[in-house]
C-alpha cells in the first residue's frame, strides 16, 4: 500500500522519511474498561469534570484568552457519566488548527484520568459540519519543520482519543473530511446521518493521511476497500458508510440537525451501567 501512495500523490512525498512518517501508527492500545461495579477507571482516579470546564476557567483568565474552540460538557441525572467533546469552531468549519488542537489534546488528557466519566461523546456544534479537516489556511504559512511538527501533534491526539480508557462515540451530523474522519476513526464507535459526507480526501491534494487514517481505515473497513476510498478520495454519505462497516448507526436527519448525535447518545445510555 505505501508503493501505491508513494505513485498516487507524486514526488512531492516520494521520500521515504515522508512516507514512513505518516503510515507509522502505534499499534499499542489501553484496555478498553467497561466498570459495572463503581469501580474507577483509572488507578488513582481523577477530579470529576464540570460542565463547561474550560469556558469556566477560561472566564478567570478575560485578557488576551484564546477563543473556546473544543470544550466540555457532563450531563447530569440519569445520563450521569457521559461527557461530550463539543467542537466549535464556527468560522473555520471546526478545522484542525493550532488552537483547536491543543485545546483537544488538553481536555483528551483530562478525560484519561477522570474516574467518574464512562462514555465519551465527541460531537459538533457547527452546523452541518463534523470536522473539515487540516486548516489548510494555517498549514501554508509553515515550512517543512513546522508542518512536520503540526502533522506530529494530529497524530498524537488521535492516539490520545483511541487510547481513552472509556468507550467513545463520534457523531457525525455534517461533514467529516480528511483529519475530520480521522478523528472520528480513532474513536470506539460511528453515528453518522444519511446527509453526512466522510472521506480521507487528501490525495485529491496530493497529500496523505497523516493522523492515522492510512492504518484505522483498513482495520475498521478492510483493506481492499480503504485503499480504494483513500486513493480515489471519494466522500460517501451515512447509508453507504453504514453499509461499508464505516459507522455503527445511521440515521434520517431531522429538522434540527443533531440526528446522528441523538443516535449517540442513545447508544452512550445503553453503555452506561445499569
Amino acid at each position: 500500500m505505501t508503493s501505491l501512495l508513494r505513485r498516487l500523490v507524486g514526488p512531492s512525498c516520494s521520500s521515504s522519511r515522508c512516507l514512513g512518517v505518516i503510515l507509522r501508527e502505534t499499534h499499542g492500545r489501553t484496555s478498553l474498561q467497561l466498570p459495572r461495579d463503581g469501580a474507577r477507571l483509572l488507578a488513582g482516579g481523577g477530579r470529576p469534570l464540570t460542565a463547561y470546564s474550560r469556558a469556566q476557567s477560561r472566564g478567570q483568565h478575560t485578557e488576551a484568552a484564546e477563543p473556546v474552540e473544543v470544550d466540555l460538557r457532563r450531563l447530569e441525572g440519569e445520563d450521569d457519566g457521559i461527557v461530550e467533546v463539543l467542537m466549535s469552531r464556527l468560522k473555520a468549519r471546526n478545522a484542525l488548527g493550532h488552537v483547536f488542537v491543543s485545546q483537544m489534546r488538553e481536555l483528551v488528557s483530562t478525560l484519561s484520568h477522570d474516574a467518574a466519566v464512562r462514555v465519551v461523546v465527541f460531537r459538533s456544534s457547527v452546523p452541518g459540519v463534523f470536522c473539515a479537516g487540516a486548516d489548510l489556511k494555517e498549514r501554508a504559512l509553515m515550512n517543512n519543520a513546522e508542518s512536520d511538527l503540526f502533522v506530529h501533534g494530529l497524530r498524537t491526539l488521535m492516539d490520545q482519543i483511541a487510547s481513552l480508557p472509556m468507550p467513545t462515540i463520534a457523531a457525525m451530523d455534517g461533514v467529516a473530511l480528511g483529519g475530520g474522519l480521522e478523528l472520528a476513526l480513532a474513536c470506539d464507535l460511528r453515528t453518522a446521518a444519511y446527509s453526512a459526507q466522510m472521506g480521507l480526501i487528501e490525495t485529491t491534494r496530493g497529500l496523505l493521511p497523516g493522523a492515522g487514517g492510512s492504518q484505522r481505515l483498513p482495520r475498521t473497513v478492510g483493506i481492499t476497500l480503504a485503499k480504494e476510498l483513500i486513493f480515489t478520495g471519494k466522500r460517501v454519505g451515512g447509508q453507504t458508510a453504514l453499509e461499508m462497516g464505516l459507522v455503527n448507526r445511521a440515521v434520517e436527519q431531522n429538522q434540527t440537525g443533531d440526528a446522528a448525535y441523538r443516535e449517540a447518545l442513545s447508544l452512550a445510555r445503553e453503555i452506561l451501567p445499569q
